[in-house]
């Protein structure tokens, strides 16, 4: 059990002078976790004309198996968070992935549209939680000076999925049914149960807290506002990516069979968006979150042209997955400078604004194709978010150097 002390008096397994390497695989452990929920969170998007037709309901209204999961995280992140204050890590960790599993298999076996919007927002609800927690237990694991990379390694399983585990499970869903996709990332998550408990040791180094504690981020401005930003900005990406496949087949005129190798595409531009977004967040926070969300306005509104033609759909497609993973580095940052002692609120927050966006892309995303405006419509809908987000984050910096946020200044230590 973690002792209410446990910051100050860790064993000696969890510093660095009782290391002996065992910390890799651990990290590796929860990142096999990231390329689970990295896989089960975007391949809807990419089988939404096969669940459409299997179920008999439209495309956007198929979208709102996207929706519901992201919903999942929202409501799950601060919950688990807080009610999960005290709980050992270790097995907060194994609890999240058991149930990350069971809610993948219940989407597998999904009777009705219904159920499996069900199934999908349970499946959504660990999804916050485990990369707050696993950020932090990789942070506590990694030997002095390595911290960051530890966090990132556990953040590269979320990447790998968009190149190697989203277009496999999309393939793999249009050519053996997309139960099948489901089947997979079920056993992702019962491979990593097994890792976790084998290769990650009791977390006695993670700071204890206690829900009071980790609700009172919700009282400071700045965190509200940063998280505000996320939800709004981030939501151009997904208005764009949850009906690519029908965009890319339809308006670009690309033959069904390619759409994986640009998914895998997209998950590249994440990739490179999380290296790129991290070396502009360290060189400063502010200044980054703005020039990512400028890229965004221009990248979105070109896509509109772009999306006509397969090749230039293609590298728009990887911008649109750089620019959107470069957002996210900033504004993680940010939120760790503001939220002082709530740290694992803080980080499984930031996961639930990213899929408030991720819902709201989605949901105003088939709003615009129901309307008869066609599957680029999205894309200008994304550009006005990444407007809105824009204009967000300026009145949340100048509060902040104001006096009028309640945080530390952005760039400012936490707690």
């Amino acid at each position: 059990m973690t002792a209410p002390d446990a910051a100050s008096s860790q064993s000696s397994s969890d510093t660095p002078a009782g290391r002996t390497g065992w910390h890799i695989p651990a990290v590796l452990a929860m990142a096999l976790g990231g390329f689970g929920i990295g896989t089960t969170e975007f391949v809807t998007m990419g089988l939404l004309p096969d669940v459409a037709q299997a179920m008999n309901v439209s495309e956007p209204t198929a979208g709102h198996a996207v929706s519901a999961y992201a919903l999942g995280v929202v409501v799950g992140a601060p919950v688990i968070a807080a009610v999960c204050a005290r709980m050992p890590r270790k097995r907060l960790l194994i609890a999240l992935m058991v149930a990350f599993t069971v809610g993948n298999a219940a989407s597998m076996l999904a009777p009705s549209f219904e159920t499996l919007i069900l199934a999908r927002f349970v499946t959504g609800l660990p999804h916050g939680a485990y990369f707050g927690v696993a950020s932090l237990a990789a942070a506590t694991l990694a030997p002095a000076g390595q911290r960051a990379k530890a966090i990132a390694a556990v953040m590269l399983g979320l990447s790998a999925a968009n190149v190697v585990g989203v277009p496999a499970a999309t393939w793999l869903g249009q050519n053996l049914g997309w139960r099948d996709a489901y089947l997979v990332v079920a056993v992702i998550g019962l491979a990593t149960v097994f890792a976790i408990a084998k290769f990650v040791p009791q977390l006695t180094g993670i700071r204890v807290t206690d829900p009071r504690t980790e609700l009172g981020a919700l009282r400071r401005s700045q965190v509200l506002l940063t998280l505000l930003v996320g939800a709004v900005g981030f939501g151009g990406m997904f208005a764009v990516y949850t009906y690519v496949t029908t965009t890319l087949t339809d308006v670009a005129g690309m033959p069904v069979g390619l759409v994986p190798l640009v998914l895998a595409l997209f998950g590249l531009g994440m990739v490179a968006g999380n290296i790129v977004g991290g070396v502009l967040a360290d060189r400063g926070v502010d200044g980054s979150v703005f020039a990512v969300l400028v890229a965004m306005i221009v990248i979105l509104a070109g896509f509109v042209a772009a999306a006509h033609n397969p090749y230039t759909a293609g590298v728009g497609i990887f911008l649109v997955g750089a620019c959107g993973s470069a957002l996210s580095p900033g504004l993680q940052t940010r939120l760790m400078d503001v939220a002082h002692d709530a740290q694992t609120l803080a980080a499984a927050l930031n996961h639930a604004a990213l899929n408030i966006a991720n819902a709201a892309g989605a949901w105003l995303g088939g709003v615009v194709i129901a309307a008869g405006l066609g599957y680029t419509a999205p894309a200008m809908v994304g550009a006005g978010l990444a407007v809105a987000g824009l204009l967000l984050f300026t009145i949340t910096v100048l509060l902040a150097r104001r006096g009028g946020g309640a945080g530390a200044a952005p760039g400012s230590s936490a707690a």
